[in-house]
């Protein structure tokens, strides 16, 4: 687990001036699952609430945002999608917030500190969910609630799927371990109300929210998948350059075909866990 910890701690720091690069877009394009997270907490002003995997700082900027005496704990296990998350702050001028990178298998917080957890796109992530569940429900407060959002099935998330299938189809990659991190990792709509439960969580409820990545062209699509995910860019970097050529017209000629318009907004579909301790 502390190896697979520290390999997501480089790449995610690795590919954090990506992140800042395409900040704008992806924050877009995350808003939907942001924001149904936010209704779900609902955080009360003088509220005391953590954001998990933060990354850039959604949704936890945007929580602090709307309170003018609570404050936010944004943590990442990435130092440097922190500082970004800072700068973004600083840009905004919200002042209410406080940055910690830690691992959310021990996170440095006492039992019962926060009104509120949120967790936007972390849990596939994590090599133990169930523990980083039990850590989110231990600093929680009695009656405190969680929202949690992961991706949905790859047959409505066409957004990466045109690009991972395409490097599928051209390059044999290791098969990861079955439970092994990765993205559509928690896209049955029980294995987080499952954890939830276990990890002594009530009222849970399941939504799907989706979303629409606005790349407007199929090269900006390219340009930021190839610069933002980190599974894209670590199979690509193994390639000759007549595979990457033949595997980049593949995936431009997928997604021409699927907006033939030319106007690339690639839906997404996303599922957002709630539960209360």
């Amino acid at each position: 687990m502390e190896q697979i910890s520290a390999q997501q701690r480089e790449s995610w720091n690795k590919f954090s001036s990506g992140w800042k690069k395409w900040d704008e877009l992806f924050m877009d394009f995350l808003k939907p699952m942001g924001d149904e997270i936010i209704s779900l907490l609902n955080p009360k002003d003088g509220d005391n609430v953590l954001d998990v995997a933060s990354g850039t700082g959604e949704p936890g900027l945007t929580i602090a945002s709307k309170m003018k005496f609570g404050k936010v704990i944004v943590t990442d296990l990435s130092e440097d999608m922190l500082g970004i998350a800072k700068e973004n702050a600083l840009k905004r001028g919200i002042s209410n917030i406080e940055l910690y990178p830690c691992d959310v298998t021990e996170l440095p917080f006492a039992d019962n500190s926060f009104d509120a957890v949120s967790c936007r796109f972390g849990f596939m992530f994590f090599p133990d969910m169930q523990t980083a569940a039990n850590e989110m429900t231990r600093v929680l407060k009695p009656g405190g609630k969680i929202a949690a959002s992961v991706w949905n099935i790859p047959e409505k998330n066409f957004w990466i799927t045109a690009i991972l299938d395409t490097i599928g189809k051209n390059i044999e990659l290791p098969k990861p371990p079955a439970g092994s991190p990765g993205m559509f990792r928690c896209a049955k709509d029980d294995i987080i109300s499952v954890i939830f439960g276990n990890a002594g969580l009530k009222n849970i409820s399941v939504k799907e929210v989706s979303g629409k990545m606005k790349c407007k062209t199929r090269d900006v699509y390219w340009q930021v998948m190839t610069e933002v995910a980190a599974p894209v860019v670590a199979a690509l970097s193994n390639t000759d350059s007549e595979t990457y050529k033949k595997i980049k017209k593949e995936v431009l000629h997928k997604v021409s075909e699927k907006y033939p318009e030319g106007s690339v907004l690639i839906d997404s579909s996303a599922l957002v866990i709630y539960g209360e301790k």
